[in-house]
């Protein structure tokens, strides 16, 4: 297929391709955002199907609409595909499109390295569910625990859960590595740190989150890797491996991995807040340093996952004081959205709504949480539904409340359309409603003793009326869904125009038109204060004016020039794909995804970065 570049205004754009061929090799950070925010999307739809399944399972005792069997792969397909192929990948889209248009910048760090992360993602998400075509999907829940993952406890699945992660590893680290480089190098003249958008901040403490964190998962997964591929003893008791071991590395990565999963949450709502209660975020520098001291602390509580594996009393002790203090960087959070909220004038629009429920049911799920830094209650709650109830609390009315929020916030920043508003606030209420039926009697049921990752359960219980109650709710969460699809495609091509700024923004974002220029600015703007647009806008609000000139008819852009598409990302994506799905097979034959993967890294050094003449 042809290549072709089109110009606006003189500007040399990237040679780009037509059709599915240029979204193949895109390497716009605005493009990749929406394959990621897309496939995300899907994902989300699946786990949530999954879900589904498995409360209908639960809907009443004695119930066989799927086998034991089918039912432990359904439960463990439902949390990989929520954690690493919904809620990740849409806190990533949220980075690629709007973090380089937050700190005014045309494009990330590495753009070639931006859509060779999407591409391993996708592969690896392929990976993971590969066992859907073979009948053995994982079925050792999303924490693997030895000595279920040894060859004889499980199947085929198993690989693939090794081999799926492991791809997604490397999509996480060279997403991370990215943004980082992004955030630190690429900031409009004067954008100081501490003038960063709250948002920004977020993504740049999850990727350093990321890149000490997932290294950890990492390590684990090869030793599992090795023990069952080559059965060496790494987790085998019986060979003189450590089972625990397992845990402390899985753990390690896990815990971050929470705040990996809700810190994008607190960023995105960290903006959305102060744009609709009209007055600046209260305690910026505070929100800051909580969101550092969190990530600092994440890695000092893994342990409190393991209170009940016989841990020394000192080790009991120290966790719990580290869990005890990882709730005071959260709560200064809460308390700062608070504040703001307090004597602002608030316009209780859709993203407003969204940031307002996260606030409600996050808190919920964080004192549910702190609660297990004690271990006497760990002990007595630990695998019951209670922990289920928390962790749904935090993800679900935490990271999945949080990026509604920002999807209704930046969707006329992504498609120069808005969303309509009464179908915003019905998908709002009853997703509020609906996660509340769903998740909030799980609190009872497991102080009442029911036990997570149960097929069946007897009658007589007093569980039956409560588990009939949490399954109506998911059809609850279901019809929310339902709204929010009808609203996105309508509006995606026939919503009202929204022009640049819909919300009266306060960041660099709402300075551009909607959607964005392939070159983002203009005019790189300098900015001068936190509040850069609004001090534009209003000045009698603020010391200082400015500059955020946008793409405007009188601006020169010949200039301006922006890297070649490229298929070559791709390429290596592939190989990194294929050599991990032929690991399963057969070792050698893995040594072909390899050389596409070098050949693919070799052409693409070699790439010119830029069209010819710039």
């Amino acid at each position: 297929m042809a290549t072709h570049s089109t110009a606006i205004k003189g500007v040399t754009e990237r040679a780009t391709y037509t059709g599915l061929m240029g979204w193949i090799t895109t390497v716009d950070h605005k493009r990749i955002g929406i394959l990621y925010g897309c496939t995300a999307m899907f994902f989300f739809l699946v786990g949530g199907l999954e879900a589904t399944v498995v409360r209908m399972q639960l809907y009443s005792p004695g119930m066989d609409l799927v086998s034991p069997g089918m039912y432990n792969s359904l439960f463990t397909m439902h949390a990989l595909t929520m954690i690493f192929l919904a809620i990740m990948p849409l806190g990533a889209a949220f980075f690629n499109f709007i973090i380089p248009l937050q700190i005014g910048a045309r494009d990330v760090a590495f753009p070639r390295l931006n859509a060779f992360s999407y591409w391993v993602f996708l592969f690896g998400a392929l990976i993971l569910n590969g066992g859907w075509l073979f009948n053995t999907l994982p079925n050792v829940g999303w924490f693997a625990y030895a000595p279920l993952t040894a060859t004889e406890y499980s199947g085929a699945g198993t690989d693939f859960f090794i081999c799926g992660l492991q791809v997604l590893g490397v999509s996480s680290l060279a997403a991370a590595c990215n943004f980082i480089v992004t955030i630190l190098n690429m900031r409009a003249p004067g954008m100081t740190l501490m003038r960063m958008p709250v948002f920004t901040w977020m993504t740049l403490i999850i990727s350093l989150l990321l890149v000490f964190a997932f290294p950890v998962l990492t390590v684990g997964l090869i030793e599992l890797m090795f023990m069952r591929f080559y059965e060496m003893p790494f987790f085998n008791s019986n060979q003189g491996g450590d089972p625990i071991l397992w845990q402390h590395l899985f753990w390690i990565f896990g815990h971050p991995e929470v705040y990996i999963l809700i810190l994008p949450a607190m960023g995105i709502i960290s903006d959305i807040i102060p744009t609709f209660a009209r007055k600046p975020l209260f305690g910026y520098g505070f929100v800051v340093g909580s969101g550092v001291a969190i990530a600092f602390l994440s890695f000092a509580v893994w342990a409190h996952h393991m209170f009940t594996t016989g841990l020394s009393a000192l080790a009991v002790s120290v966790f719990s004081g580290a869990t005890m203090l990882i709730a005071i960087p959260t709560g200064v959070k809460v308390l700062n959205w608070m504040a703001t909220l307090w004597g602002g004038s608030l316009d209780l629009r859709t993203p407003m709504l969204w940031s307002i429920g996260f606030i409600a049911t996050f808190v919920v799920g964080g004192l549910s949480g702190v609660m297990h830094a004690s271990p006497p209650v760990d002990t007595q709650q630990q695998d019951t539904y209670f922990i289920v109830a928390h962790i749904h609390y935090v993800l679900f009315g935490g990271s999945i409340m949080g990026i509604f929020a920002g999807i209704y916030y930046w969707f006329p920043k992504v498609t120069g359309r808005m969303m309509n508003e009464t179908l915003g606030k019905w998908h709002f209420w009853l997703s509020f409603i609906g996660m509340n039926v769903t998740f909030g009697p799980m609190h009872i049921v497991g102080i009442l003793g029911m036990p997570r990752r149960i097929y069946t359960y007897p009658s007589g219980m007093g569980w039956d009326f409560l588990n009939q109650i949490e399954t109506i709710g998911v059809f609850i969460i279901i019809a929310g869904m339902l709204f929010f699809l009808q609203n996105a495609f309508r509006s995606w091509k026939n919503g009202e125009i929204a022009g640049d700024d819909p919300w009266d923004g306060r960041t660099l974002e709402w300075t551009i038109p909607s959607p964005p220029p392939e070159y983002n600015f203009a005019t790189i703007p300098v900015v001068h204060s936190r509040e850069p647009l609004w001090d534009s806008k209003h000045p009698e609000l603020g010391d200082h004016l400015p500059s955020v000139t946008g793409a405007s008819d009188d601006v020169d852009t010949e200039s301006i020039h922006m890297p070649n598409a490229s298929y070559w990302p791709a390429i290596t994506a592939i190989g990194v794909g294929l050599g991990a799905a032929l690991l399963m097979v057969n070792p050698i034959l893995s040594i072909s995804g390899v050389i596409i993967s070098i050949v693919g890294v070799y052409a693409w050094s070699f790439e010119p970065a830029a069209p010819e003449g710039h």
